[in-house]
């Protein structure tokens, strides 16, 4: 009975939105998280009688009779809405106000890119984030220094003992993409490119539409609670009426085997 299949398609669809809810929810206090969304596309249909086809020599069918079998998710689409900011005082934490993706180098040689902004300093003075992987372009704090600063467009000046001046240690960079949508998630709160995001386009905060950091500040994640458990709720009622259909065709088999 084929609406057993395409009921349990609509179960598969709804398992697997449920899976991208539960992760924007384990998130919702991750830095620089953005949310999934999954996207749904119908199956191909069973074309039984044509639209537009003749029916005598002089007419045709205004609609056709075509039966869909079922429905299946196609995508898991991030929206990159900024999160809320959250201050912590931290010199070495850093906001992306408006576009672009901290850019970070790999153990492996390749690069990724982060919106979390939380970053720390190695055994050997470079700033890396929480999982030790170098931001670049690399800057070394030196040993000693009394205060570091970071303006908004990327300039990391430190203060050494002794000298009145502050010192300049290097810029930051911050990389955007066309398709920001198209970045491939690996977990750590990094993505890579694809050939789906474009390549990144490197630049100085603040400038040609790029975003301004902020010093002392964090983007928090950008899921919210309240919609996910509407979503949820409605995930769940999908699923119990795909349950239900089956249920319901199930009942019918019975009465043809039981009658015929």
């Amino acid at each position: 009975m084929q609406s057993l299949w395409i009921a349990k398609t609509g179960l598969d669809a709804q398992q697997t939105r449920m899976s991208v809810i539960s992760n924007n929810l384990a998130n919702v206090n991750t830095n620089g998280y953005k949310r999934g969304r999954a996207v749904f596309e119908d199956l191909l249909y069973q074309n039984v009688q044509q639209a537009g086809a003749s029916t005598s020599q002089d007419t045709q069918n205004p609609i056709g009779l075509s039966l869909g079998t079922g429905a299946r998710v196609v995508a898991t689409e991030k929206n990159f809405q900024q999160g809320g900011s959250v201050d912590t005082g931290n010199p070495l934490d850093m906001l992306v106000e408006g576009r672009g993706f901290f850019e970070i180098l790999l153990p492996d040689g390749n690069q990724a890119y982060t919106r979390d902004g939380s970053f720390k300093i190695d055994s050997e003075g470079r700033i890396v984030t929480a999982s030790g992987y170098e931001l670049q372009p690399s800057i070394t704090i030196p040993d000693g220094v009394e205060s570091i600063s970071i303006s908004g467009d990327g300039i990391v000046e430190a203060q050494l003992p002794g000298q009145p001046d502050p010192v300049q240690l290097g810029t930051i960079q911050i990389a955007d993409f066309i398709n920001p949508a198209g970045l491939q998630p690996r977990g750590q709160n990094l993505f890579v490119e694809t050939a789906a995001s474009g390549t990144p386009q490197l630049g100085t905060p603040g400038l040609d539409g790029l975003g301004e950091l902020v010093q002392g500040s964090l983007e928090g994640s950008n899921v919210n609670v309240v919609e996910e458990l509407v979503s949820m709720i409605g995930t769940q009622r999908a699923y119990e009426m795909n349950s239900k259909a089956i249920s319901v065709g199930d009942q019918m088999l019975q009465y043809l085997n039981n009658n015929l």
